[in-house]
């Protein structure tokens, strides 16, 4: 049986702690009013940061001055040129000001969604293992099963993240606020859809299903330890098929409702696979760091190099999977040149250059040139290095996802976005290593449990 180490435990709840912490105060900092969103545009200009506004300032106090001073018969035309300068000043402080607040949630939602869909991700490639009856990773199923211990508390926060943006608690999703679809004619024609009502119940349905999935391949697989034949087994293969044909339709949804309609004005058909396969590489990543991490604990002996040969391997081959599906959405959409499609890529390019093609780096390019060779496979710090990468990766996709249809070009790494992962990430270890001490860390009445032990490659 594992047991938790204090020092663990410690860890995770100071990271909780300071991670509340730091978001209160992101929440604290976002700016309120107009006013407020003046100072703050005025100390990014007093630090030298490039700011629009300048010059939108300069041209309004010109009109303003023309006002004042000029007497010619020009003046009626200089007032309506200052009028509509005051105009279109005030709504871009207005869409700032919303950016601004949008800020710390959209923190919040990038980070939850990211540990939540690891969990996910991991639950998906549990199901896989059974409904294939892999013969090698009967040894890892604990640790699935604890990482998947997470969807419950993960999938409720992100419900009531969802339900706060229903309530109008935020603006992270566009097409809720009735005075956008009042003058926006492409969103009103997918109200049928995209309504509050039909958007949480479609969220409680994927959740349920998952939740009620996980409860019964958990307990089965428990139930197994003590029985005297495969029938547990049996019954888990089966739910596991069951399983993977509901997971393939509501994550596909799930992706358009939670992610895509963030841009209700854009879809892509390639979205809910390229979502999937951003969850299963960081789900398989993290079952390797913490075999890796518990066998360097004296934990999980009857796992050997094999066994985390074949996650990497599983970590290259998916790697390989997203750049597939991320390239194949990015060339198709930007050579069409559609504006109504490219403008999704436009802005992150334009707005987002570093995150948008770093986590490319990240989750292709390094994984391509480090585990390529099938020797560093089998090397637990190379893994490890590799997996922390591949992870950092993959948070920046989800955030490059989310982040420029809530906040825009208002964008930087500050103290929300630092202290909502370190929330999840804490909550995220203590649940998974919490769960580890449920059960025993071999599942030793499974049918493949010796040949998984044996198993070497």
């Amino acid at each position: 049986m594992y047991t938790l180490s204090s020092k663990l435990k410690l860890t995770a709840i100071i990271f909780m702690i300071v991670g509340a912490i730091g978001l209160v105060i992101g929440f604290i900092q976002a700016p309120s009013n107009l006013d407020d969103v003046r100072e703050m545009m005025a100390a990014e200009e007093h630090h030298g940061e490039a700011s629009h506004s300048e010059e939108r300032e300069a041209n309004f106090a010109d009109a303003e001055h023309g006002m004042l001073l000029d007497n010619e018969p020009g003046r009626n035309a200089e007032e309506g040129h200052a009028a509509e300068a005051g105009s279109h000043d005030a709504e871009h402080l207005e869409h700032k000001l919303h950016q601004l607040q949008n800020k710390p949630w959209a923190a919040i939602y990038v980070a939850a969604f990211f540990f939540f869909m690891i969990s996910l991700g991991v639950l998906a490639f549990y199901a896989v293992q059974y409904a294939s009856q892999a013969g090698w990773s009967p040894v890892l199923f604990r640790v699935m099963e604890a990482i998947t211990a997470y969807l419950v508390p993960g999938g409720i926060i992100m419900f009531v993240l969802l339900a706060l943006s229903g309530f109008h608690l935020n603006h992270l999703f566009v097409w809720m606020d009735p005075e956008v679809v009042a003058h926006d004619e492409i969103i009103q024609n997918k109200t049928a859809y995209l309504n509050v009502p039909f958007f949480l119940i479609r969220a409680a349905i994927f959740l349920g299903g998952w939740f009620l999935f996980r409860h019964f391949l958990v307990r089965n697989s428990r139930r197994l330890d003590e029985a005297t034949d495969n029938y547990y087994f049996k019954k888990n293969f089966k739910l596991a098929a069951v399983f993977l044909v509901f997971f393939l339709v509501s994550e596909s949804m799930m992706s358009w409702d939670w992610i895509m309609s963030l841009d209700p004005h854009w879809f892509s058909t390639l979205f809910g696979w390229y979502v999937f396969s951003s969850m299963f590489v960081s789900g398989i990543t993290v079952i390797a760091l913490v075999s890796i991490y518990l066998k360097s604990r004296g934990y999980l002996t009857f796992v050997n190099n094999s066994h985390i040969h074949d996650l990497a391997k599983f970590m290259f081959g998916i790697s390989i999977f997203w750049t597939y599906l991320w390239f194949s959405q990015f060339m198709l959409i930007w050579y069409s040149n559609i504006p109504e499609e490219v403008v999704y890529f436009i802005s992150r390019i334009e707005n987002y250059g570093l995150p948008f093609f770093g986590m490319v780096v990240l989750n292709f390019v390094f994984p391509l040139l480090v585990l390529m060779n099938s020797d560093f496979k089998r090397v637990n710090w190379f893994v490890v290095m590799t997996g922390i990468v591949i992870l950092i990766g993959h948070y920046l996709d989800v955030f490059t996802m989310v982040m420029p249809a809530t906040v825009g070009e208002s964008w930087f790494i500050g103290i929300p976005e630092i202290s909502a992962v370190l929330f999840f990430g804490g909550l995220f270890t203590f649940v998974v290593f919490n769960a580890l001490t449920k059960a025993p860390l071999l599942a030793k009445r499974n049918p493949f449990i010796k040949e998984s032990e044996h198993f070497h490659y």
